[in-house]
């Protein structure tokens, strides 16, 4: 006899239901979707579609998949198992109210979530908005910031160009992204308070996340180490050992330069070190004074601890 549909109940996917493949969200456009893709590239998880970008695409690790996502749907699909890895904003998981595991912090796409209102306004405080409206694309977020501030507002929900809604006077005030406040400023707006700073995140999905750890502890090893490399270079350079203790003085680096002998009748040594790149413009002038000499300077992709 067959079973009535009343006594078959759906059970939630869990991420461990189809394979060991580890499923990792990232954005399809965006403001973010670029430098994300460039981080997915050189951490070696390369597609291997040639390039061609699907919904869902392989890469060179066939333990790996990449699905292309709108940013603000990346969250739910991380919680709920669809996807085991996920990269979007932090301010996205928030809004979503999504039960996720915040791995790392990817340290880019920054920006503040603001409270603002036109520069002409009499409005200094939250207090004042009591019974106003207040536009955004971040509605969950907004009406627990006025909950906590015991501040009843009316929120408009709009899909795009919040700044405007006070110059057309469809909102009172705004509660928008801003990185720079260059757009704030061009749309003659002025920030009350600060509710919530956000950057790109790498999240998990909590099953996952034991399920699937060594793979996930891989791509998450992958991906921090191109985050570390960002910003350093490496220096190698021949040293007369006489001038060693000079070129150290001068020379910054991670743990302290590597010193290694050189089969050299100039009795020299070879020093390596790793120094942020915005001070080798002036310290390799100071190395060569020090007394080294044959100074190479290579690009880090990635540094692991």
């Amino acid at each position: 006899m067959a079973k009535s549909a009343k006594m078959i109940k759906k059970q939630p996917a869990t991420p461990s239901s189809f394979s060991d493949v580890v499923r990792l969200a990232i954005p399809n456009k965006g403001r973010i979707a670029a430098p994300i893709m460039d981080l997915v590239e050189k951490s070696g998880l390369h597609l291997a579609e040639n390039g061609e970008r699907r919904l869902i695409a392989r890469t060179l690790d066939p333990h790996v998949e990449i699905l292309f996502a709108r940013p603000v749907d990346i969250p739910e699909y991380v919680a709920t198992g669809a996807a085991d890895l996920g990269i979007t904003g932090h301010d996205m998981v928030v809004e979503r109210e999504a039960d996720v595991e915040e791995l790392l912090d990817l340290q880019f796409g920054k920006a503040k979530l603001v409270l603002a209102v036109h520069e002409d306004s009499e409005i200094t405080s939250v207090k004042q908005l009591a019974g106003l409206k207040v536009a955004t694309e971040f509605p969950v977020i907004t009406r627990n910031y006025f909950k906590k501030h015991k501040v009843n507002v009316e929120v408009v929900i709009v899909g795009g160009a919040c700044e405007a809604t006070p110059h057309l006077g469809i909102a009172d005030a705004i509660i928008d992204l801003s990185s720079s406040g260059t757009t704030l400023k061009t749309n003659r707006l002025r920030v009350i308070d600060e509710v919530l700073v956000t950057s790109t995140h790498l999240i998990g999905n909590r099953a996952s996340l034991v399920a699937k750890k060594g793979k996930i502890d891989e791509i998450h090893l992958a991906l921090e180490s191109v985050i570390r490399a960002r910003g350093q270079c490496y220096l190698m350079m021949n040293v007369k050992r006489a001038s060693l203790d000079t070129v150290k003085r001068v020379l910054p680096g991670l743990s302290g330069p590597t010193v290694m002998d050189v089969a050299s009748s100039e009795d020299l040594v070879a020093v390596h070190a790793v120094v942020n790149e915005e001070r080798v413009y002036t310290l390799i002038n100071s190395l060569r004074r020090a007394g080294a000499k044959d100074i190479l300077v290579m690009a880090i992709q990635r540094m692991i601890r």
